[in-house]
């Protein structure tokens, strides 16, 4: 069973596994620990991660990034349309009215939602995963954000049913890394004692949340949250953008906003220029050659500028600071440590800042990128039955106040309550009892819209019938269980109708329960989604199918590329002398029409064509290389039989020689192996001799495998009298003193333990353990 970590970023993906005893975060096929958040699609095949990343530039308008907070958002959602001009792909409306991502894959217009680009990311993660570990992946935990809600942690979820995993848990970031934190930790006070209180520090490229944990012995509790969901890395790259937008239109006379592809490619010079100035208080060069209509464009920057020009952004970074203090109750001499973590937190104004706040120095003992993904490995290990860690329970919080709306059809007016409190531990469930009549209907929201980071508060709808009147005509209790789950996800779990037992003035809770129809804000179920994750684990499945057919054919067409400039350079080289002029000029004539072909009508062909070029290619090209290989390793084989047959006979020599070592072998056994090297001798030196008089242009007369079975050949022949050891002395045949006409008495040792022995034999009984010697 296989334990696996994602942290699924808004711009890279980390992923970490449980293995050789410890947590270990793993690498792509890039040989790179981070994977891009990014898939691209063209008009064969999908590209996703690294290989997606390189096509931003180029095939900028099917080239998807920045998609992760679109999740569970309407097409209409006022951050989606802020969002929409800077994005060089195309959004485009659903028919539910969610957000869906249209691009142009397999030369049709395709329009995909969120929930299957994220799916499609997820199984590359997956992918990468099952080839590290060399088994299947199927269980995982998996990182979102603390401020995503209802909608968006559903959508999530729904990825990941889509790319076939099993999330165990959807877990907030600062709580994963807590717990990368804290489970090491030998030295955390005892539940006794006062908790150790951490603040975890998290900016990100797109966001900065910021969360007080508790820490004792084999447990933390979250005590507060608190973020602020639009400001982060990108936010720095965004603002040098524009300031040297407006520099190259002054300076340059261009328009860079005009150019998608000129835009992008100076996003990516910016964010390495800001990665640098975080490294580098010197000027340092921005320099892009070709940048647009051929101009090459070049720019200087400090560390003083860039903090000038981003000071809005910076100016943001202390109040989820003073939120989440205030929150928690907690003053700055409670705080034990700050931890840092997150690819924006190592931009020094943001240090100083948070620093100058809590009034003491920073902690960065984490590792700013990988801390969140190994925190959810440990969670998934935790969570998993086939993996034993040490016991450590996670309290997290709710980040919203939830309120809980009720209406019956007959009744004027609503009631509602508050049911999950902002900063509640989750998961927990709670159980809300009402006096109905007749069935009625239940609303759930987020009770401050204005502390929202989305524009719905609604979370969903909830139907309870088959609620009836006690036989007395008083209303019945209603039991209604309320839920958030262990990823973040609220529920209306079951409801349970309470009524008098006959006869008598007790209440039991009745077999049968009320049913509980759960909807979306829009009135939907909560099997709405179904259908979507059905279409998406289709298709997915059949690009998957149609991404492994494109790979084998380009497989196909650079194998034959590879072997054309391979043998090319080859027959100039090493294979010269082992082929004809004449086979030399006619497979190199063969060789430039073959790369001709595959830049003209061999650019796209079935991979059978290709299978087909290649095969033709060795038909001439592979009796050249066996020759050269053969010429090459024949003299080591010979060799090498040479020193087997060298060896044997000096075996042979030692037994003519009467060496004592070997007079337990008769003279019919070293007679058959003076015979075999005899034999191989005389074979060795007629090939040696025939193939002397070929010419290395020629396919040879004996080849390499020959003399290795002639090798095996004499071992098996000779091994088993060489190898035979020399018997022992209890092994060796009794001799008669009357035939051999000797005394065999003992030797002086014999003689003072014969005795001994003998006596033994006579005097000790089977089974027993006495013995007597004199």
């Amino acid at each position: 069973m296989s334990v696996v970590g994602i942290d699924l970023g808004f711009q890279n993906c980390y992923i970490a596994v449980a293995r050789s005893g410890g947590i270990e975060t793993i690498a792509n096929e890039y040989s790179d620990r981070c994977t891009p958040a990014c898939v691209s699609l063209a008009s064969k095949n999908r590209m996703i991660g690294n290989a997606a990343k390189s096509q931003i530039i180029t095939n900028f308008k099917n080239t998807v990034h920045g998609f992760k907070k679109f999740h569970g958002r309407a097409f209409d959602d006022p951050f989606v349309q802020a969002e929409k001009p800077k994005l060089p792909y195309s959004l485009h409306k659903l028919v539910n009215g969610s957000t869906g991502i249209k691009v142009r894959y397999l030369d049709e217009d395709k329009v995909f939602t969120v929930e299957q680009i994220t799916g499609m990311l997820l199984t590359k993660l997956k992918e990468t995963s099952e080839i590290a570990l060399k088994k299947p992946v199927v269980d995982c935990v998996i990182s979102v954000p603390s401020f995503f809600t209802d909608a968006e942690r559903r959508s999530v979820f729904d990825a990941t049913q889509i790319a076939g995993l099993n999330c165990l848990r959807l877990i907030n970031d600062t709580t994963a890394v807590a717990l990368a934190y804290g489970i090491y930790k030998q030295d955390l006070p005892t539940p006794e004692e006062r908790p150790r209180n951490v603040v975890f520090v998290d900016m990100g490229h797109s966001s900065f949340q910021v969360s007080i944990t508790a820490f004792n012995k084999g447990k933390l509790k979250v005590l507060a949250t608190a973020f602020d969901p639009y400001l982060g890395g990108r936010n720095f790259d965004e603002a040098l953008v524009d300031y040297f937008c407006e520099e190259f239109k002054g300076k340059y006379k261009l328009n860079v906003r005009d150019n998608p592809r000129a835009l992008l490619r100076l996003h990516q010079e910016c964010e390495k220029l800001k990665k640098l100035m975080s490294a580098n208080s010197s000027d340092l060069p921005l320099n892009i050659e070709c940048f647009m209509n051929d101009i090459d464009v070049s720019s200087r920057m400090n560390r003083g500028q860039f903090e000038e020009t981003c000071a809005q952004y910076l100016m943001r970074v202390e109040v989820p600071l003073k939120t989440v203090l205030e929150q928690s109750k907690l003053s700055r001499d409670d705080i034990y440590a700050v931890e840092l973590v997150g690819g924006a937190t190592r931009i020094p104004a943001i240090k100083e800042r948070i620093t100058k706040f809590f009034c003491k120095d920073i902690s960065t003992t984490l590792n700013a990128d990988e801390a969140v993904a190994r925190g959810c490995a440990l969670q998934c290990a935790i969570l998993s039955p086939a993996f034993k860690v040490r016991e450590f329970s996670i309290t997290d919080v709710v980040p919203f106040p939830i309120t809980l709306r009720w209406k019956s059809p007959t009744e004027d007016g609503l009631g509602e309550c508050e049911v999950f409190s902002k900063n509640h531990a989750a998961p927990f469930s709670k159980v809300i009892t009402f006096h109905k009549k007749e069935p009625f209907e239940l609303e759930a929201f987020y009770s401050s819209p204005q502390d929202l980071p989305y524009p719905d508060h609604r979370i969903g709808c909830f139907a309870v019938q088959n609620v009836i009147p006690q036989p007395d005509g008083d209303s019945s209790k209603v039991k209604v269980k309320v839920r958030v789950n262990v990823h973040g996800i609220f529920s209306v779990s079951s409801a349970s109708l309470i009524e008098k037992q006959k006869g008598e003035g007790e209440e039991m809770q009745i077999d049968s329960e009320p049913v509980v129809q759960n909807g979306r804000a829009e009135d939907q179920t909560v099997f709405a989604y179904f259908g979507t994750i059905l279409c998406g684990f289709s298709s997915q499945r059949q690009m998957i199918i149609q991404d492994k057919l494109v790979k084998e054919v380009n497989d196909a067409k650079n194998a034959v590329e590879e072997y054309v400039y391979d043998l090319r350079d080859k027959l100039c080289g090493i294979y010269e002398n082992y082929v004809t002029q004449e086979d030399s000029n006619r497979l190199t004539l063969m060789l430039e029409d073959t790369e001709n072909w595959l830049y003209e009508d061999g650019e796209e062909q079935p991979k059978q064509v290709y299978e087909e070029k290649l095969d033709a290619l060795k038909r001439l090209g592979q009796p050249i290389q066996d020759r050269h290989r053969e010429h090459e390793d024949r003299p080591r084989a010979f060799e090498e039989l040479g020193k087997k047959m060298q060896l044997y006979m000096k075996f042979v020599d030692s037994y003519k020689q009467k060496d004592e070592r070997y007079l337990h072998l008769t003279a019919e056994e070293m007679s058959t192996v003076e015979k075999c090297v005899n034999e191989s001798m005389g074979w060795m030196n007629s090939k040696i001799n025939a193939q002397s008089k070929l010419a290395i242009t020629q396919d040879p007369i004996v080849k390499v495998a020959d003399i290795i079975a002639k090798i095996q050949e004499l071992e098996d022949a000779c091994n088993p009298v060489v190898n035979r050891p020399k018997p022992t002395v209890e092994e060796a045949p009794e001799v008669n003193d009357q035939t051999s006409g000797a005394h065999n008495g003992p030797t002086a040792k014999q003689g003072a333990e014969g005795k001994g022995d003998a006596k033994e034999s006579q005097q000790t009984k089977p089974g027993t353990k006495e013995m007597e010697v004199d």
